[in-house]
C-alpha cells in the first residue's frame, strides 16, 4: 500500500511479569498487527532481556534486534538527542514511547504515552523511579512529541500541568485485557475455613491503590457479615509496610488473605468468583482491574478518582476516595442485594464491551498520522 505507515513501538513493558502496561502494549502490538495499512516493529530497551519479548510479540510484528543497553542509553537520552532509535530499528515513520519514554529521532514523528500523573498530582505517593517520568515527558515535547493518554481526563492533565500543546494530545482508550479461561477452583484455594462470599480488590501493594483504607473499609461491612472475606490479590510494593499494620490492626484479619502475585488463569479465577470487586484507588489513569471485573460479570464498587469516574461511568458504584463509610456502604449493598448485584454486572459487561484492541489500534493509526503529517 502506497500509504502503508511503519510504526516502531516499546515492547520493553512486556518483559517479566505482566502489568498494566505490559498489557497496553500487547493489546495495541495486537490490533496493529491486524491492520493491512500498518507496519509494525516492535523493540526493547534491555541488553540481557532483549529476546523475552520473542514470544509475547504477535505474528504479523517485526522485532528489532539489534542490542539496546537500558542503562546507558537511558542515561544519553535524558541528556542528548543521540543515539537516535533509527539507528537500532531503521528507518520508520512513527516511533511510539509506550511509558513516559520515547527515544530520539532523525526524521521520525514521536508519540508518547501518558498512563497518568501520579508523580505530579501525588508526588507522595510513588517511588524515585517514577519521579523521573514529567521530566522526560516534558524533554519529548521539547522536541515535538505528540502525547497519547487512555482518558480525556489525563489528557487534560497534560496540557494544565505539563504545558503541552492541547493540538498535540489525543485520548485513545484502552482495550480490555482479555481473560484467561478462569480456574473455577482458586476461590476455594485461596479462602479460609467459614468464609463462602468475598470481596476481591487487584492491584500492587502500592499507596496509590490505597488498600489499608480498603482495609478499614472491610472491618466495616465485616462486623455483621461472618461468611463474607477480603482477597487481596497481587504482589508486594513500596505500599506493604502500611498495608501490614491496617492487617495487624484488623478485628476481622482471620478474613483477610493475601495472595500475592497470581497468574492469569487464577486471576480470571478469583474475578469471576468474586461477591464484588472494590477498586479504592486514590488515583488513575485508566483502570484495567474494574474493566476485567466487569468482562467477567462481576460487579464493581470504586472511587471517583481521576479518569475512574469517566471510564466505568454508571456501571459501578462510586464514592468519593478515601471514605472508608461510604465504601463499606456500597460494597455492603452489593453484597446484600442480588438485585443491586445482578444489576451492576449486566451494565459492567456493556460497558466493558465497548473498550477493545481493533478500536484502540484504529484510534492510534489516526493520531500517528497526524503526528508524521506534521
Amino acid at each position: 500500500m502506497a500509504d502503508r505507515l511503519s510504526v516502531a513501538l516499546d515492547a520493553t513493558p512486556l518483559i517479566g511479569r505482566p502489568t498494566g502496561v505490559g498489557a497496553f502494549c500487547g493489546g495495541v502490538l495486537e490490533g496493529l498487527s491486524r491492520r493491512a495499512d500498518v507496519t509494525a516493529t516492535a523493540f526493547a530497551v534491555s541488553w540481557r532481556r532483549r529476546h523475552a519479548i520473542d514470544g509475547r510479540v504477535p505474528r504479523g510484528v517485526v522485532i528489532a534486534r539489534r542490542p539496546m543497553p537500558a542503562r546507558p542509553l537511558h542515561v544519553l537520552w535524558s541528556r542528548t538527542e543521540a543515539p537516535s532509535l533509527e539507528w537500532f530499528v531503521g528507518a520508520t515513520d512513527v516511533v511510539h514511547g509506550t511509558n513516559y519514554v520515547v527515544p530520539p529521532t532523525r526524521r521520525a514523528a514521536r508519540v508518547v504515552t501518558v498512563h497518568d500523573l501520579t508523580t505530579v498530582r501525588y508526588p507522595e505517593l510513588c517511588n524515585s523511579a517514577t519521579l523521573a517520568y514529567p521530566g522526560l515527558v516534558r524533554r519529548a515535547l521539547a522536541h515535538g512529541a505528540w502525547v497519547h493518554t487512555h482518558s480525556a481526563a489525563v489528557a487534560a492533565e497534560v496540557v494544565e500541568v505539563l504545558g503541552a500543546d492541547p493540538a498535540r494530545v489525543r485520548a485513545v482508550p484502552s482495550g480490555v485485557p482479555p481473560l484467561s479461561v478462569p480456574d473455577l477452583s482458586a476461590p476455594s484455594r485461596h479462602l479460609p475455613p467459614g468464609v463462602g462470599r468475598y470481596v476481591l480488590a487487584v492491584g500492587t501493594a502500592e499507596p496509590r491503590k490505597d488498600l489499608p483504607g480498603l482495609v478499614g473499609a472491610f472491618d466495616l461491612v465485616a462486623a455483621g457479615r461472618p461468611d463474607l472475606g477480603l482477597v487481596l490479590a497481587g504482589p508486594e510494593g513500596w505500599g506493604s509496610a502500611d498495608l501490614s499494620r491496617a492487617l495487624d490492626a484488623s478485628p476481622a484479619r482471620a478474613r483477610i488473605v493475601l495472595t500475592g502475585w497470581v497468574d492469569d488463569v487464577t486471576l480470571a479465577g478469583l474475578l469471576h468468583g468474586a461477591a464484588v470487586l472494590a477498586y479504592p484507588s486514590l488515583y488513575e489513569g485508566f483502570g484495567y482491574p474494574p474493566l476485567q471485573a466487569m468482562a467477567a460479570g462481576t460487579p464493581v464498587v470504586a472511587t471517583r478518582a481521576g479518569a475512574l469516574e469517566e471510564v466505568l461511568d454508571d456501571a459501578a458504584l462510586l464514592v468519593e476516595p478515601r471514605d472508608q463509610v461510604a465504601l463499606a456502604e456500597a460494597i455492603a449493598s452489593v453484597v446484600d442485594s442480588d438485585e443491586t448485584a445482578t444489576a451492576l454486572a449486566a451494565r459492567g459487561l456493556e460497558r466493558a464491551a465497548t473498550f477493545d484492541w481493533e478500536r484502540c489500534a484504529e484510534g492510534l493509526v489516526a493520531l500517528y498520522r497526524d503526528a508524521a503529517a506534521g
